[in-house]
């Protein structure tokens, strides 16, 4: 497929105001994709790669401006380039302002190797191998490699492709097309029912794999997608919930502590370790006491669902920040370390390897070699498995549960959480699946009731589907003396739910005015609205 071919169905759908027109446009453009339909369907949500892959561009507002300039001519440089964007609002509009091709020959020099060089048409496989090497690219000059790569790709566009290019590069595709649209036009696409494609989604956190998949093997072949260790799955989310409300619709909850802490999802192929981060990032690096944890642990593969909790000396929980500072932290984390240590808690497996001891005991031979995925296992079961998949001898790293009806027994547990220091309790229906990914009743979050704090809003990111045009996420902080922004702020976290679409769309009316710079989907906002926040 054409570049071009594909930028004309992104028009199309970005011209569309109705969400089933919007889909109609996303479902021709799978159907005509032909090899590329894997690349199409992450493209146009503006995903380079899959959502379980953390391989990241590393393209800044800067480099991508530098290369527009570049492709335009003698007469533009990245400062003119930078304020077409601020006069527009888009740096795909300014891309496609500009009328590139007047260095064709000197393309043919610096383009990337994905066969995308010289004046041959933009190809949409071409554009993904020229982002892939782009990627790649590191160390000393790649900078000027990444920017050349560009260049190569926009020298060769023409309006709609800059357009849809600039956004792509950046994160920002903005066409109001989502997960959800990519899922309903998979399954009209294609002639599946759209709840074979939501689970197959689920397993593989890939719109790419599942589209050729329906595609080729139709329901059948989505039904025999499952997990893979390595590859990470959105997590079951909460709601908040009052203990009456649960044992109402449950009869019954299932009580642990709701940590202060980080999320992870940890996979073990029974050699290597994996930790990711609640949005899918690779985090095993920072964490090496993790990774001891699960290697000392574990005799088989799995993938668990839990949290990391920093610590002090004493055992007490540290402050969020702490494990963030931990996650962010790539050099010297031996220091880091000794600074802050964690913990890992783990209350859920997802998948359950079978022991190469146990492998000649009765287990067929793809169960010893794959496993058994537990996301349709009820709750109870699912918590067993985890206490039998984990050594005697570390149990300590499988977060405490305590089944109960009674009310009284329930706050007895939540009130030594908040002794512990920690946010709450979280309440869990038993007989529950689980479903990645999704935030239900099933499970159920209580905090105490707390004062509400006057926040400043430092920073926000673009939102997804149909917020794709209003800031869907809000970066907050605190003054302080030992601040870490030059304002003399410190990050105290995000908030992100909760805001009907009108509030959104106020919000950012008011806000837009405030950002000082752009990287992708986050923006950075002078410090100079206040949220109230409880």
């Amino acid at each position: 497929m054409e570049f071009a071919t594909f930028a004309g169905y992104a028009r199309e759908a970005e011209d569309a105001t109705a969400d089933h027109a919007i889909r109609e446009h996303v479902t021709g453009l799978l159907r005509a994709a032909g090899p590329d339909l894997p690349v199409a369907a992450r493209y146009v949500q503006g995903r380079v790669f899959p959502a379980h892959d953390s391989t990241k561009l590393d393209v800044g507002p800067a480099l991508c401006y530098a290369a527009i300039a570049k492709a335009a001519g003698r007469n533009v440089d990245a400062d003119d380039v930078e304020a077409r964007v601020a006069e527009v609002g888009d740096v795909g509009e300014a891309a496609a302002s500009y009328d590139f091709g007047a260095q064709q020959g000197l393309a043919a020099f610096t383009g990337g190797s994905g066969g995308e060089a010289g004046g041959d048409p933009l190809t949409v496989a071409g554009v993904d191998a020229d982002l892939s090497e782009l990627a790649a690219a590191e160390g000393a000059g790649s900078e000027n490699t990444k920017r050349d790569v560009l260049f190569g790709l926009f020298n060769r566009a023409g309006p709609d492709e800059a357009r849809y290019l600039g956004r792509l590069v950046l994160g920002e595709m903005r066409i109001g097309v989502g997960r959800g649209t990519v899922r309903d036009a998979v399954a009209e696409a294609f002639d599946v029912p759209v709840e074979a494609v939501e689970r197959a989604l689920q397993v593989t956190n890939d719109h790419g794999e599942v589209a050729v998949v329906a595609r080729e093997s139709g329901a059948a072949g989505l039904a025999d997608l499952g997990l893979e260790v390595g590859r990470p799955v959105d997590a079951m989310l909460a709601q908040a919930g009052s203990v009456s409300e649960a044992l109402g619709d449950w009869g019954s909850a299932a009580v642990e502590w709701k940590y202060d802490g980080a999320r992870v999802q940890v996979h073990y192929d029974g050699e290597d370790v994996a930790i990711f981060s609640r949005n899918t990032e690779d985090v095993t690096d920072p964490l090496p006491e993790v990774v001891e944890f699960v290697e000392r642990a574990l005799d088989a593969p799995a993938i668990l669902d839990g949290e990391v909790v920093a610590v002090a000396d004493d055992g007490s929980p540290l402050p969020f920040q702490e494990i963030l500072r931990r996650f962010r932290r790539k050099h010297d984390v031996a220091q880091a370390r000794e600074d802050v240590a964690v913990e890992f808690h783990a209350f859920d497996c997802l998948h359950a390897g079978v022991p190469e001891s146990s492998s000649d005991s009765g287990a067929s031979e793809t169960e010893s070699r794959s496993g058994e995925d537990l996301l349709d296992a009820p709750l109870t079961e699912r918590h067993d498995r985890l206490r039998a998949v984990l050594s005697d001898s570390v149990q300590g790293g499988v977060a405490d549960r305590t089944i109960s009806d009674d009310p009284e027994e329930i706050e007895a547990v939540e009130a030594a959480a908040l002794d512990a220091g920690h946010e709450g309790i979280m309440l869990k229906n038993p007989e529950a699946v689980y479903t990645p990914g999704r935030r239900g009743k099933n499970w159920r979050k209580r905090k105490p009731d707390v004062e509400t704090l006057d926040l400043v809003v430092t920073g926000a990111e673009w939102g997804e589907g149909r917020r794709t045009n209003l800031f869907g996420t809000f970066l907050l902080a605190a003054r302080s003396e030992a601040g870490s922004t030059a304002d003399g702020f410190e990050t105290i976290g995000k908030v992100a739910t909760g805001i009907t679409d009108e509030k959104l769309e106020a919000l950012t009316d008011l806000l837009e005015p405030h950002v000082r710079s752009q990287d992708g989907a986050d923006l950075d906002i002078d410090p100079a609205v206040v949220f109230e926040v409880g």
